[in-house]
């Protein structure tokens, strides 16, 4: 997936996954006088259907990212397409998370036996994520690197949340944080990918153009560095205005 489809897919498996748990947390906490935050919540339509959306979104996306040959003829990867197998990286470890999971529910159905690795497999893949969206081949830089940037301390705040919550399971505070970054990260993403790949947002003195490092990709360029430092203020003040909603 590039450009646009591939921040707005995973922007709603996000939004999806973080307003379910926030609902669920709710609603536990309200109902149960003794309260542990869970890493996943079965429904009654399918015990495993959180972790199939999961498994299935993961899988879509990794093999839209793979969809070209990544090779060259030398059997060398291509440089220009090191970011999707970075993207593909990222997915696959929610992958495994949702799989493992699966997998110790079944053999341990009882949720006190399998939380705390719960909570361990999805902080594995939220670091997963913080560290290749740090150190990412594409080098985003001017209004990219800054919704990037930004993005990666809402991961940040999700990896921190998940952990807490393997040492304060009984914490409601920390899950519905970690609710609301989930689900913040699934809204930032669909932002990005509208914004940046929509050429009548882009700010005034700014533009969609072909990627001169990426030859598949397009990205937002800014004619002088005035444009850009507006550019990169209205994109603060966007952050705030959804930080501040959710």
């Amino acid at each position: 997936m590039e450009g646009r489809d591939g921040h707005v897919f995973p922007g709603l498996v996000f939004c999806i996954i973080g307003l379910w748990h926030l609902y669920n947390h709710i609603k536990n906490h309200a109902t149960h006088k003794s309260y542990i935050s869970v890493p996943w919540f079965p429904t009654s339509f399918s015990r495993y259907l959180e972790l199939y959306l999961i498994l299935t979104g993961s899988s879509i996306f990794s093999f839209a990212e793979l969809h070209r040959w990544l090779w060259d003829h030398d059997g060398a990867f291509l440089a220009i397409d090191l970011h999707n197998l970075e993207h593909v990286c990222i997915a696959m470890s929610f992958f495994l998370h949702a799989l493992l999971a699966m997998l110790f529910d079944k053999a341990h159905p009882k949720p006190k036996d399998y939380i705390h690795m719960g909570h361990f497999l999805a902080a594995l893949a939220f670091a997963q994520e913080l560290l290749l969206f740090h150190f990412h081949s594409t080098d985003h830089t001017g209004l990219e690197g800054q919704y990037h940037w930004l993005l990666q301390k809402v991961v940040l705040m999700c990896l921190v949340t998940t952990l807490l919550s393997i040492w304060m399971p009984k914490s409601f505070m920390v899950s519905y944080i970690r609710s609301l970054g989930v689900t913040l990260q699934g809204l930032w993403l669909l932002a990005t990918g509208f914004m940046l790949f929509t050429p009548s947002l882009a700010p005034k003195g700014c533009s969609l153009r072909k990627d001169d490092r990426l030859v598949h990709n397009m990205v937002i360029k800014c004619d002088d560095q005035e444009s850009l430092d507006r550019g990169k203020a209205l994109v603060n003040i966007l952050f705030s205005c959804f930080l501040t909603g959710v």
